[in-house]
């Protein structure tokens, strides 16, 4: 379908339960009319003619639409999905737009106004995402006075002041109905990633803007609206995410007037600085993919749109996540080839699968203050190279990793000793240090050259199988000179270069794998995971942290992506003791592994760890292909449950987590979401993920039978009426496991 000048005409994306409806006008931008639940044909046909909303007091003199890109121009007072300007002024565009629909999942609208020319894409995927695709590109000089294409501001030099689109702005947004009345999102810092916070839905602008050059500990990962008391398992939510490495924003906003015949809107795109995109003739912006999310089953609907999505990616890797063993909690940075050898065996008798050297091993890196940015082994460290440790560790059956943290440097270094002007940054001076370390610029083409050459050798010389990627400081005064000389922001340029470094490095060695590490969870985001293997969701190791940010970092990232260890048995950023079991048990969440000096583990420790790595392997299938379920418990209960359900329903996972003691001398019965009510399932207790150091002697009727051969109970009951379970103390758990 097209339609220029035609009669309006009504467009519909439909997947998985959830629908867009645009409305196609004779002229000017498609008109939002829906977008949620989905709606039959023959309601989405009665859409345009009962839609037109109430003129009231002191407003415009007609109804006006909430469309596709919302500006002053159609009679939106909120903020602006388009700013732009050229010298002169910065009044909103009349587009003229042309609709296609190639598929019946996806609408393309190209706009043109004056020498503007902007082209946006909704695509639903088959599991009811929907991507907003955004480009703006400047033709050239406006032969009109259309308001936003007249004037300029200086570019990079390739055109004069008048010739320049400076962009401000090009955000997606999207309508929220009245009934969505509460929002969630989520905030944190280092090592307290993903703690969430809820408010009601207030007249103004709820805006989470982050100008940290990279996602954040902080980052909301989803801002999520609902109706009032939703949950994980309960509600109606609508819900955005930004998918992009650098600055960013999302937001929802309510005006007193509304948003045409809407209540709201919610939406997100790059932050970007003044003058930080100026496009000269014949350049083109593309901004960064606003996924939006709509559900009626709660935050676990959410969660299963997104993981399945990300699991149909040909992107990452369809290999059994291994088992790793990472030296960072191990050795830090004493690196000793006969005590990282004896490591290694002592890693491969209990199942570990992937070995990865962290910090120390290049350069004269012997603690933080130098060395960053020298990709070269070390002789001081390691005289005969790194290759008898990878020979070592390959003979024993397991696969290599190394870390790197290439976009960061010391002062205190060989490549910033032969080229200071590397360092990202004013013309002033440098910017403040932060964990000792500055921004190499990457968007200078040779400084890339430069470390990708570096990294590219290494991987190729020892075979190595896997980058732990690092990226330990946010971007302080990201500045760069252009052409002209003129500091301009430069955010977007170094988040661009990074994703050019990191797609051609997988070009190049087309096995590696990536991990995205950014001091644990900063750098959490759909535009990274699009080019990287997992994530690192916390530098805590401390598991009773662990279970809250990895419960609520799975909002977003599936179970296989997510990098859950057990750390030592104090914590080295909490100094707080656990029990091994429940370190275990919270390891298992995700992809799991270790960050553990094993050689001081005691042979009984050992042996727990070897079947706790058995039972990961054969559990992994399900755990990385099934559904997450989360219960919606009372917070004074003190209980996690968390689940994993085959996608046939004919198995299932539930990790039970006590994190504070309960409010009740007993939890009482406990419901598992997400079963088939038909089926009857025999219940185990996996003694290999660790027990209660200490459960009451008179436990519940069916315990010692499910630890043995298992109970048998039928999935109605199990997920109306529950199981009562044993009383746990604070930081003890148990796993579940029910065929």
């Amino acid at each position: 379908m097209t339609s220029t000048s035609a009669a309006p005409s009504t467009v519909t994306l439909r997947s998985a339960g959830t629908c867009l409806v645009l409305e196609v006008p004779e002229e000017g931008l498609p008109k939002v009319l829906h977008w949620g639940a989905d709606l039959p044909d023959e309601t989405v046909a009665e859409l345009p003619g009962l839609l037109p909303g109430p003129v009231p007091h002191n407003a415009l003199d007609d109804p006006w639409p909430l469309t596709v890109l919302p500006t002053g121009g159609d009679g939106w007072l909120g903020t602006p999905a388009y700013a732009a300007h050229r010298a002169g002024g910065a009044a909103a565009p009349r587009w003229v737009a042309t609709t296609t629909q190639p598929g019946d999942r996806e609408v393309v609208t190209t706009a043109v106004s004056g020498a503007t020319e902007l082209v946006l894409r909704h695509a639903l995927d088959e599991y009811g995402v929907l991507r907003v695709s955004q480009s703006v590109t400047n033709r050239g000089p406006s032969a009109d006075t259309d308001g936003a294409d007249t004037g300029g501001a200086a570019s990079s030099g390739a055109a004069d002041d008048a010739t320049t689109l400076d962009l401000g702005a090009l955000r997606a947004v999207l309508p929220l109905p009245t009934r969505a009345t509460e929002v969630l999102d989520l905030t944190g810092r280092w090592c307290r990633e993903r703690a969430p916070q809820r408010s009601r839905l207030r007249d103004g602008t709820h805006l989470r803007a982050s100008r940290r050059g990279r996602t954040g500990h902080d980052a909301t990962l989803l801002l999520t609206v609902g109706t009032e008391g939703f949950g994980f398992r309960a509600g109606e939510v609508w819900s955005v995410h930004v998918a992009w490495s650098g600055n960013h924003e999302h937001l929802v906003e309510r005006l007193p007037e509304g948003a045409g015949v809407h209540a709201a809107v919610l939406g997100g795109g790059e932050l970007l600085e003044a003058g930080e995109v100026r496009l000269a003739p014949g350049e083109t912006y593309t901004a960064p993919d606003v996924v939006f999310l709509h559900s009626v089953e709660g935050l676990d609907g959410l969660s299963r749109r997104l993981h399945r999505s990300q699991r149909a990616s040909a992107v990452h890797s369809n290999t059994p996540r291994p088992v790793v063993l990472n030296t960072w909690e191990a050795v830090y940075f004493d690196h000793d080839l006969d005590r990282l050898t004896a490591l290694a065996n002592t890693a491969a008798s209990i199942g570990v699968e992937r070995f990865v050297l962290d910090d120390g091993w290049f350069g004269s890196r012997r603690d933080d203050s130098s060395g960053l940015g020298d990709w070269v082994v070390s002789t001081d460290a390691w005289p005969r190279g790194l290759q008898p440790l990878v020979e070592h560790v390959k003979s024993l059956g397991m696969e290599f990793g190394l870390w790197f943290e290439p976009e960061m440097v010391n002062v205190d270094s060989d490549l910033v000793r032969a080229h200071p002007d590397w360092v990202l940054g004013p013309r002033s001076g440098l910017p403040r240090p932060s964990r000792q370390q500055h921004v190499l610029d990457l968007a200078n083409p040779e400084a890339a050259a430069h470390v990708e050459g570096q990294i590219s050798a290494l991987v190729g010389e020892l075979g190595v199988d896997f980058v732990k990627w690092d990226h330990n400081r946010d971007l302080h005064e990201a500045v760069r000179s252009d052409a002209r000389g003129v500091d301009r922001p430069a955010v977007h340029e170094q988040t661009t270069a990074f994703y050019a470094l990191l797609d051609r490095l997988r070009a190049a060695h087309p096995g590696l794998e990536i991990e995205s590490c950014a001091s644990g969870g900063g750098r959490v985001d759909l535009g990274v995971l699009a080019r990287t293997d997992r994530i690192w969701t916390s530098d805590c190791n401390d598991a009773l942290e662990r279970a809250s940010i990895q419960r609520w970092t799975s909002l977003l990232v599936p179970a296989e992506l997510m990098g859950t260890h057990i750390g030592p048995p104090t914590a080295h950023t909490t100094h707080r003791t656990l029990d091994l079991s429940f370190r275990m048990l919270v390891a298992l969440q995700g992809h799991a592994g270790l960050e553990w000096d094993i050689e001081t583990c005691t042979p009984e420790e050992l042996d727990s760890l070897r079947a706790w790595s058995s039972l990961y392997r054969e559990l992994r299938p399900l755990l990385h292909t099934g559904d997450l379920v989360r219960a919606d418990l009372p917070e004074e209960q003190g209980l996690l449950v968390t689940g994993t359900v085959a996608a046939d329903r004919a198995q299932a996972a539930y990790t039970v987590l006590q994190t504070h003691t309960g409010a009740a001398a007993v939890p009482g019965l406990v419901a598992f979401p997400g079963l088939d009510p038909a089926r009857t399932y025999t219940v185990r207790v996996r003694s290999q993920a660790g027990l209660p150091a200490t459960v009451q002697k008179r436990g519940p009727r069916w315990w010692d039978e499910a630890l043995e051969d298992g109970v048998r109970v039928s999935g109605a009951l199990l997920g109306q009426v529950g199981l009562p379970m044993p009383v746990l103390a604070p930081a003890q758990g148990l796993l579940l496991h029910l065929t």
